[in-house]
């Protein structure tokens, strides 16, 4: 019977000390759960702040001309690049996403050259819009074809 009585005893402190151990954790786990929100609201709120592109708008077909910042040793210099839009627009009520570019041709030297341009890449200084182009498709790409008097895009009008 002593040891029945014994194994009561100490099965009495055990259930007791159990309940002060689980009403600890929770005690800290709250504040850690409202620390956690803070921490994610900041960054959406840093997201949702749209970029703002000084570009002129333009669309495939116009003639632009990229500015971009060269930087030589200690020297930097500004150089251009002036060609038609093959692939991509700017709109400004629009404006596209991180990732997306836009593609220029122009022809040097009777050789076509074309450059794809992010347009958040910190190299561009500005994007001027020459000339409005009218084209029926959103991706020119059969002017890489063309050349002469077939190669000319008309002027749209406003």
């Amino acid at each position: 019977m002593l040891d029945q009585d014994n194994k009561k005893d100490e099965e009495a402190p055990k259930e007791e000390e159990t309940p002060v151990a689980e009403e600890a954790p929770k005690e800290e786990e709250t504040p850690v759960a409202e620390e956690a929100p803070k921490e994610e609201e900041t960054p959406v709120a840093e997201e949702a702040k749209p970029v703002e592109l000084g570009f002129d708008e333009f669309r495939p077909g116009d003639n632009i001309t990229v500015n971009l910042k060269i930087i030589e040793g200690d020297r930097q210099r500004t150089q251009s690049f002036q060609g038609d839009v093959i692939k991509g627009r700017f709109i400004k009520d629009n404006p596209p996403s991180i990732s997306s570019t836009f593609l220029v041709r122009r022809i040097a030297s009777g050789v076509g050259v074309e450059r794809i341009f992010p347009y958040f890449s910190p190299v561009i200084e500005s994007v001027k819009l020459n000339r409005r182009g009218k084209v029926k498709q959103a991706r020119i790409f059969y002017m890489r074809e063309r050349s002469g008097k077939s190669a000319r895009i008309k002027e749209r009008r406003i």
